[in-house]
């Protein structure tokens, strides 16, 4: 096989923790979904819990909002209607969703903080019905293209700081509150209610490479000033680990819907497979978010004339490979990251490929800090006498063998190839667990 690109397909098993794993969108294709379900398995645990209030609906496994249930005289019934509080009319094709009410020590097998009972779709009429629903309490809203959407809303590093499935989802609804109507189910009644959506704000403008090209296919990530000052992420990663899903389309022309209002900072990223190997360049025409200007938006205000210029030079590849210090094979699993020297504030991030290398496209002049963690090689099958008569063969799995973690110093001024490291065993510490000191500083090869 030939480098993994940043962005590449493939992710580090290791420690390196960024998603939780989360079940395939129903409305995904089926390419689409096997690769997403990739993507969710291999990026396990960083407890960022992305799937929330919606998002946790439409990534329940096997929900479907056009496929209704038959009437149940154990269960009870929803119906009701969904306006546009801009307009009055009603909400088209609006996703309806029921969440239960958060109960003690409730436990989530799928991780979700706010994981979803039901979810339908709204008629010509905006009004829906949902059969066969459990008893019990729930809160309901709605979404639509163009009006506010929790999966934009809630904050994922705040919900990465509580510590149980409880906590996270009494937080998603707080923040949520004002959006969310109660219901109480009961067996073989029908409950009626009304939700009122709320038009949302708009982030727009143009991509453009510095010769005056537009910038076609480029992907978006935005983060929202909080209470504190901080800069919080915005969006949950739904499909192909991407938190917006907005493009810029064949003019370099973008627009980022459903926002609450707030100040934000814009960048464009580079299209690749995944967020965090992407290249960024922020509002402002520069590469770090945190020198990025700024844009505020009003509720149901569109922020247009946002434009980002791309340009043309001064970006170069870094590539390399990693390999075991005593025998010299490559070292499959692992995480290379690329941090600005100064604060060490992440600038890129890409896994090994089967080969053991890795490569980073597009990287702007500066200094870095390069590292590579989590590296382990593949799990081995040793092959062991079965029980019985018989002495079948069975397959048995020995542990895999974890290098210790080290990084490197960089200037970049042009492409700089075989950045290689050599990674000695990770060194074993009282309890069982294992010493990777980062100190080393490899050189170049």
């Amino acid at each position: 096989m030939g480098r993994a690109r940043a962005g590449g397909p493939r992710y580090s098993r290791s420690g390196d923790r960024r998603y939780l794993d989360l079940p395939v969108p129903f409305f995904a294709g089926r390419e689409r979904r096997l690769r997403t379900k990739q993507v969710w398995r291999s990026r396990l645990a960083r407890p960022r819990c992305y799937s929330i209030l919606l998002v946790a609906c439409l990534l329940v496994t096997g929900c479907n909002k056009y496929q209704h249930k038959k009437p149940d005289p154990t269960k009870g019934v929803v119906t009701g209607v969904v306006l546009c509080a801009d307009t009055g009319k009603p909400a088209r094709f609006a996703t309806v969703a029921l969440t239960a009410v958060p109960k003690e020590g409730e436990k989530n097998d799928q991780g979700d903080p706010l994981p979803a009972a039901e979810v339908t779709v709204t008629d010509l009429e905006g009004r829906f019905r949902m059969e066969a629903v459990d008893p019990g309490r729930y809160y309901a809203f709605a979404t639509l293209d163009g009006y506010l959407d929790p999966a934009l809303a809630v904050d994922p590093d705040k919900l990465q700081s509580l510590g149980s499935d409880r906590e996270r989802h009494l937080y998603a609804i707080q923040q949520w509150k004002d959006n969310l109507v109660t219901v109480t189910v009961s067996v073989h009644r029908a409950a009626e209610i009304s939700i009122s959506i709320q038009r949302a704000a708009e982030i727009s403008g143009t991509v453009t490479f510095d010769d005056g090209s537009p910038a076609i296919g480029m992907r978006f990530e935005l983060f929202r000033k909080t209470a504190t000052g901080d800069w919080a992420t915005v969006g949950l990663p739904l499909m192909d680990s991407w938190t917006i899903q907005a493009t810029s389309d064949s003019h370099g022309h973008y627009a980022v819907a459903n926002l609450p209002a707030g100040e934000y900072r814009v960048c464009t990223l580079m299209p690749t497979d995944t967020e965090q190997a992407a290249s960024r360049v922020c509002l402002g025409n520069v590469y770090r978010r945190k020198e990025a200007k700024s844009v505020k938006v009003a509720a149901a205000e569109i922020a247009a004339g946002a434009d980002i210029e791309i340009p043309m030079s001064g970006l170069h590849k870094v590539s390399g490979t990693v390999q075991a210090l005593a025998d010299g094979h490559s070292i499959t699993h692992g995480t290379v990251r690329m941090l600005y020297a100064d604060d060490r504030e992440p600038a890129r991030e890409t896994s090994l490929d089967d080969n053991g290398n890795y490569e980073f496209d597009y990287v702007p002049d500066g200094k870095y800090i390069l590292t590579i963690s989590g590296a382990q090689d593949d799990e081995k099958k040793e092959n062991g006498p079965g029980k019985g008569d018989q002495q079948e063969q069975t397959t048995q799995s020995a542990p895999a063998r974890v290098y210790a973690d080290k990084e490197m110093s960089l200037n970049v001024l042009n492409d700089l190839g075989n950045l290689n490291f050599s990674l000695p065993l990770a060194t074993p510490v009282a309890g069982g667990a294992l010493d990777t000191p980062q100190g080393a500083q490899p050189t170049p090869q």
